[in-house]
């Protein structure tokens, strides 16, 4: 598997990532990077699967947030 570039996001509150890995904080309390990714990759590409068969109508910005609610809703 490729290695991806290291990502720093800026939080110095640390309200959407964790203070001691730096990871972006998600409903599994996953810490480890590349097991989110796996995780995140998982899910993601069953709920696209999802929208593929039952696609959500974009009208508006409210659609594009809808989609995304979607995608991440288990991460």
């Amino acid at each position: 598997m490729q290695k991806l570039p290291d990502i720093k996001y800026i939080d110095p509150g640390y309200t959407y990532t964790d203070h001691k890995t730096g990871v972006l904080k998600n409903l599994q309390e996953i810490l480890d990077p590349d097991v989110l990714l796996f995780v995140e990759s998982a899910a993601v590409t069953k709920r696209l699967q999802e929208l593929y068969e039952n696609p959500i109508k974009i009208k508006g910005i409210d659609s594009l947030f809808e989609i995304h609610k979607h995608l991440f809703q288990v991460i």
